[in-house]
């Protein structure tokens, strides 16, 4: 975990904002909005190739088997 990084590796989060999604394998290619859904944190993204980086959805949240999104720090809460 690095310093000031609120969600790490494995941790469980819940979106606490309205994201509207239009790629969700159940609601394919109409939209979704994940608010209030529960996942696990797959990746924090912060650099690539070995250098840093400033990703403006760093956090890949893992929903089921088929279902990932990149999120900011303020779109998600731990649960």
């Amino acid at each position: 975990m690095q310093v000031g990084e609120t969600f790490p590796v494995g941790s469980r989060v819940r979106v606490a904002e309205s994201v509207i999604v239009y790629h969700h394998p159940e609601h394919r290619n109409g939209a979704f909005d994940l608010k209030g859904q529960e996942g696990e944190v797959l990746q924090v993204i912060r650099e690539l190739h070995g250098k840093p980086v400033s990703a403006n959805l760093p956090y890949l949240v893992k929903f089921d088997k088929r279902f990932r999104a990149h999120f900011h720090q303020n779109e998600l809460e731990s649960v």
